[in-house]
């Protein structure tokens, strides 16, 4: 039997903050509340001055297995998650060869099974992530998949997106989009602008996001499925899913931590690290991004966890794959925009809550073995927990981040905000920067 004791945290529950003890035993929460006794042998975790809550869960993670293993393992991924403070994550299909069979989602689930934390698999749409012929949904849904989506590129035919819709609804899944039309964003590197132009680097525009969010609207309108938005960068990108939300319409968004930390003035350098896709955008988006965040009008941060080679992040911007890592500091970051004054309980629905809603983590799912994620701190729930001190400082360092890969643009900056401790099922497995 594996008991912990959480000593003198505030317990942030979605409908409130109160100061407790939480008693840990056999993968589940055994009791909250003041002074409470440990049991014979229990471990302390110190969490004075710090959130207790559910861990974190990511809806955007690349873990790069099977084909690209030198960046990135389901493993080596799963490590840099548990420091981040995140007991679950998705991992997306543009691998290679892309997750869009049974027997290579299966595979990525036996190898998330092996690590100290849950990993959901989001099945690609389209055979290949070609955006041409379907890939067997039905029976990858059968599996437990419950996102799908040709995530690094869009599914540009509206008609290949509609028949995807007709056959989500009855599955009950939700397919996710990434948003930005293909003829619009071809050889482009940074966000099109002034900037761009005096850089003499091709741009990618934001209209071809809103375009992409507007088209996928009217769909989910005609066909009454569900579409999750990945990573929208730009102001009316979010003023859309909004308007559509407020119509009924189940469609849901999430934002990436360097999107509402960075902008496009980062790229002046030419420094590849900067280079994502969608683009870094303009000061204006990042900062309306921010104020999204705070108004609630965002139902994740995910973190878009991208990692590349050394040797890939060493040629020209313009040449250059796209992608940064995230899972480490997304939540220093996200912690930083909501500010000093922040609401506990709207990290907690950016970081987890939302994002176990959209990928429907909360109920137990046998057939994958993944426990429930995003709930309370209360007696009964999975021991799926984060021990968050938001006012540590601490200093990027690339050396020594859990993941294979090292392209992070946030490389000797200090953040505010660290995970503490990260309890998985009930056990330990990061703490203070490091895996127990």
């Amino acid at each position: 039997m594996t008991s912990l004791v959480i000593r003198g945290g505030s317990i942030v529950r979605s409908h409130e903050v109160v100061r407790a003890d939480v008693v840990v035993v056999d993968g589940r929460v055994l009791e909250v509340g003041e002074k409470v006794n440990a049991p014979a042998g229990a471990r302390e975790i110190d969490a004075s001055g710090a959130w207790v809550g559910p861990g974190f869960v990511d809806l955007h993670t690349h873990l790069r297995e099977p084909g690209l293993e030198a960046a990135e393992t389901v493993e080596s991924g799963a490590r840099a998650a548990a420091v981040g403070g995140y007991c679950a994550v998705v991992a997306m299909p543009n691998t290679e060869p892309a997750l869009d069979t049974v027997a290579l989602v299966s595979y990525v689930l036996a190898r998330g099974a092996l690590t100290g934390i849950d990993v959901a698999v989001a099945g690609a749409i389209t055979q290949g992530r070609r955006g041409e012929k379907l890939a067997p949904l039905a029976e990858m849904a059968a599996l437990g998949v419950r996102i799908f989506t040709d995530d690094g590129a869009a599914v540009a035919s509206a008609e290949v997106m509609r028949r995807a819709l007709s056959y989500a609804k009855p599955l009950g899944v939700r397919l996710a989009q990434h948003c930005e039309e293909p003829s619009l964003v071809e050889f482009g590197s940074m966000n099109e602008g002034a900037l761009a132009g005096r850089l003499g680097l091709v741009g990618r525009p934001a209209l071809a996001e809103e375009l992409m969010v507007v088209r996928d609207i009217e769909l989910v309108r005609a066909s009454g499925a569900s579409v999750h938005f990945l990573h929208l960068s730009t102001a009316r990108s979010i003023a859309l899913v909004v308007a559509a939300r407020r119509e009924g319409l189940d469609v849901t968004c999430e934002v990436a931590p360097h999107h509402f930390s960075l902008d496009e003035s980062a790229c002046r350098t030419y420094d590849p690290h900067y280079k994502v896709n969608p683009p870094l955008r303009s000061p204006g988006d990042a900062a309306a991004l921010v104020a999204a965040l705070q108004r609630g009008d965002v139902d994740a941060v995910a973190t878009d966890h991208a990692p590349h080679l050394p040797e890939s992040k060493d040629l020209a911007f313009d040449e250059a794959p796209a992608g940064m890592l995230g899972l480490e500091h997304a939540a220093s970051l996200t912690v930083e925009a909501l500010g000093a004054d922040g609401d506990p309980r709207a990290f907690f629905a950016l970081l987890s809550r939302g994002p176990a809603r959209i990928a429907q983590l909360r109920a137990s799912d046998v057939r994958v073995g993944l426990s429930a994620h995003g709930g309370e701190v209360a007696v009964g729930e999975d021991a799926n927990l984060v021990v968050f001190d938001p006012g540590v400082e601490w200093t990027v360092d690339r050396d020594r981040l859990q993941s294979r890969a090292t392209n992070t643009p946030y490389h000797g900056r200090t953040l505010h905000g660290r995970a503490r401790a990260t309890i998985a099922r009930g056990r330990l497995i990061a703490e203070n920067g490091e895996m127990c």
